[in-house]
């Protein structure tokens, strides 16, 4: 298995480096050269170091306090024993205590806290995963942009070839006076227009390898050849699979979480604490000099004022999981309508394509004859050069339209993430 897992890896690095690529090698790449791919490890961290916090709570905790007072008046005993001097409690008072709390149950708030981070980071590295996919749609409008560009390279180079052809037949007829130099010329004016016309093209497809080169991180070159995505059927009526409604769930999810974590409000807290003091006066209230002492228990706590706000606050919980389900009604509406739209488009282009080679062929059929009532001296060279360019411009709509029904379909596919 591995050794064919190396193979295609081979096969793929070297078609690669041959000059030849593919949309989904670009698509690929894309998503491993653009920069915000580096925030997945951020997010990543993040969760790590939030669950690590959150862990912190089941260890003891320590405090340490330190008070000195004055009060106007101490607790002194209402009778006098005779004999025995009883001095009373110091106005001026000091202490030093250090608190050892360790938690046995906190209500689930460790938990909720836990699952808070999990959850919290499943909707960033979701929303993340939305921005990624959406690089998709810009590799494809680049990438078609080049295979467009291409076709028109190619549909110019056949003009000149023809133009040029034409050129060589009026000199010709020149020499046995069927045409004039002004012929020849009308000629060479639209031969210097169709080699202005493939600068205007290179210079484009340069800029837009350029760009494709940037969203790769591979340096392409102007000889760089894209091959044509293959052709396939795509319903509109697919499921669609986006990763915003991905998103959402995790959205939903994180909604949950606080939900259950309401709870962790109202519960009782329970746990043990060791203190330990140094002061005046110590547990003995009778005796005015500094000692040590120390306190050990079990302390339960039960606070019940998140119950005020309970109702509210699963009140907005539900409220703003409403919200969720508007925004995935309407990002679903809004993304079957689209691709009804793209539907549309690829039909309409299929229709328009049957009659293509039929165009292609007349328009083949007038601009031989034009040739040959050229030669008669029946039509000008004028009429000619219409009949030449009408017959370039057919081959060139065929070739576009192949190009976009390829791309109307990578459309739909990227619409419902097919």
């Amino acid at each position: 298995m591995k050794r064919i897992i190396f193979s295609l890896a081979f096969l793929g690095f070297a078609t690669w480096m041959s000059g030849q690529v593919t949309l989904e090698e670009c698509r690929l790449k894309t998503q491993e050269n653009y920069p915000m791919v580096s925030q997945y490890g951020l997010i990543e961290k993040a969760k790590e170091y939030n669950l690590n916090n959150a862990s912190k709570g089941y260890l003891p905790q320590f405090a340490l306090s330190a008070k000195a007072s004055y009060q106007s008046d101490v607790t002194e005993l209402p009778v006098k024993i005779p004999g025995i001097d009883v001095k009373g409690l110091p106005k001026d008072q000091y202490q030093v205590m250090i608190e050892l709390k360790q938690n046995i149950w906190d209500g689930g708030e460790i938990h909720s806290r836990k699952e808070m981070a999990l959850a919290a980071s499943d909707v960033e590295r979701e929303k993340l995963n939305v921005d990624m996919y959406a690089l998709n749609e810009r590799v494809d409008q680049v990438y078609f942009g080049i295979l467009l560009l291409d076709e028109q390279l190619v549909q110019n180079r056949l003009l000149q070839e023809e133009l040029e052809r034409s050129y060589r037949q009026i000199s010709a007829y020149m020499d046995n006076g069927i045409a004039s130099q002004s012929d020849l010329d009308a000629v060479k004016v639209e031969q210097l227009n169709t080699r202005q016309k493939r600068v205007e093209l290179a210079a484009s497809r340069q800029a837009y390898i350029r760009m494709l080169s940037l969203l790769t991180g591979d340096e392409l070159t102007d000889d760089t050849e894209l091959s044509k995505p293959l052709t396939s059927e795509v319903s509109p009526l697919a499921e669609v699979r986006r990763p915003e409604l991905i998103w959402l769930d995790a959205q939903s999810n994180r909604l949950k979480v606080q939900e259950d974590a309401l709870k962790a409000g109202y519960l009782p807290r329970l746990g043990l604490f060791v203190q330990g003091a140094y002061g005046n006066p110590g547990l003995n209230m009778l005796k005015d000099e500094f000692t040590p002492f120390y306190v050990a228990g079990l302390r339960l706590s039960w606070n019940f004022g998140s119950l005020y706000t309970l109702k509210n606050d699963r009140r907005l919980i539900a409220n703003s999981r409403k919200q969720l389900q508007s925004n995935r009604d309407v990002f679903l509406f809004n993304t079957k309508l689209q691709a009804t739209q793209q539907n549309s488009a690829i039909l309409s282009m299929r229709k328009q394509m049957q009659d293509d080679d039929e165009i292609i062929r007349l328009r083949t059929n007038i601009r031989k004859a034009a040739e040959a009532k050229v030669a008669n001296g029946t039509l000008t060279v004028t009429d000619l050069l219409r009949e030449i360019t009408s017959e370039s411009m057919a081959k060139q709509t065929k070739a576009l339209h192949e190009v976009q029904l390829l791309m109307n379909i990578w459309k739909l596919k990227y619409t419902i993430n097919e």
